[in-house]
């Protein structure tokens, strides 16, 4: 019998470093996931946005990862730790007050603030992530973490459901609340975790390496396909098939309660298979759902092939951990912070300008967004088959 205040005990309140990433894990979905699952509706609905206006808002939001590199320079003045409660903060705050400026320069400023928490937030995760948890088990270790951020998402999209279509309640009351919640469990972190220090002493200046090419290589690819998914795939279950808050909560829903069974599981697929074989799977997975995504204005599909994609696109995305745990194995401990900041600015660089561009190709021809998707995805499998089966420093790559 599962028992979850054992369980708790030895994660969430063990105060050991685990147990604040999994804190973590769980409180960002708290006003990540509001904000996405009522994003689409909310811009619709409220704010008139056509395809233009959300390609605006996007590409806005991605300004910050673009950015992110500006991380080193921070950390000169306060930890990696410390820098996570702060971003995530400011994500909260920016999120329960996102209903409070519906015009278009109002969402262009709080979707600027809440993503500057947001991938701030999440470049210094990725730094202790990799610092903190032990190579040979850090891949069932993120899997946890995870399924841990998953579960909050599922049970935040339980209450969405159940206060949108029972409780009638509105826009503001809902981001209000997510938005405060967040907020309340980083301040509970900041008072009840120490200060850790575990690993070597970082690096404080952009490190770009020859011998990273592989990671780099994947992260950018990785970004705009990531762009394509997170919004035009979301965008197109409104637009072409009128789907409601409740319906893309739904959506999401079940992708977060399949990704809390399946996250531990790839995590043990990546410890046992390897991370060339876990990335190989994804992109060839990716690419044949991004062909099917175009499938859907060409055959006129019904909503229930859509949404099947939708889900699937989400699971093959689980595997793109793989990429962490590839990067633990081949870099120097020193470079973990440095190359994260780096690594998501490579991220966003297509990031910064596609949803843009795709915005007003989205206008002409939607099925060639999700075609461009596929070609990212097949070049992905290219260099993806380029990883050895046992990578290391100084083994990064067959070339």
């Amino acid at each position: 019998m599962l028992n979850i205040s054992y369980i708790l005990k030895k994660t969430v309140f063990s105060k050991e470093p685990f147990g604040l990433l999994i804190l973590l894990a769980m409180a960002m979905p708290i006003a990540f996931s509001t904000w996405v699952a009522l994003l689409n509706n909310f811009v619709i609905e409220v704010s008139d946005f056509s395809g233009i206006e959300i390609g605006w808002l996007q590409s806005v939001r991605e300004i910050p990862g673009f950015l992110a590199v500006c991380v080193i320079f921070i950390l000169f003045y306060v930890s990696e730790q410390i820098l996570a409660y702060i971003s995530l903060a400011l994500l909260a705050v920016a999120v329960a007050v996102t209903a409070l400026f519906p015009s278009f320069q109002g969402l262009i400023l709080t979707t600027l603030i809440s993503s500057i928490g947001f991938h701030y937030y999440e470049t210094v995760n990725q730094s202790l992530q990799l610092q903190w948890l032990k190579k040979e088990t850090a891949p069932s270790s993120i899997g946890w973490i995870v399924a841990a951020g998953s579960g909050s998402a599922f049970f935040v999209y339980i209450a969405i459901i159940i206060l949108w279509l029972n409780l009638n309640f509105n826009y503001f009351f809902i981001y209000f609340c997510a938005g405060t919640l967040c907020l309340s469990i980083v301040v509970f972190c900041f008072f009840y975790y120490p200060k850790f220090h575990i690993g070597k002493k970082q690096r404080l200046s952009i490190v770009l390496k020859r011998r990273y090419w592989v990671y780099y290589t994947l992260q950018f690819f990785s970004g705009a396909r990531r762009q394509i998914f997170v919004v035009f795939a979301s965008f197109m279950m409104v637009e072409k098939y009128g789907f409601d808050v409740h319906q893309i909560t739904l959506l999401l829903l079940t992708n977060f309660l399949i990704n809390i069974f399946m996250a531990p599981l790839i995590g043990r697929l990546i410890e046992n298979f390897g991370e060339r074989l876990s990335l190989i799977v994804e992109y060839f997975g990716l690419m044949i759902i991004f062909l099917l995504y175009a499938g859907l204005y060409y055959f006129e599909w019904s909503y229930l092939v859509a949404s099947v994609l939708f889900i699937a696109d989400h699971m093959f995305f689980g595997l793109a951990f793989a990429m962490k745990t590839y990067f633990q194995k081949i870099a120097d401990p020193e470079d973990f912070a440095p190359t994260a900041a780096v690594a998501f600015t490579i991220n966003h660089i297509s990031a910064v300008f596609l949803p843009v561009l795709l915005g007003y190709i989205w206008i002409y021809n939607n099925s060639a967004v999700f075609y461009l998707a596929a070609i990212l995805s097949f070049i992905s499998l290219i260099v993806a088959l380029l990883i050895p089966r046992s990578p290391s420093k100084g083994n990064e790559s067959i070339l």
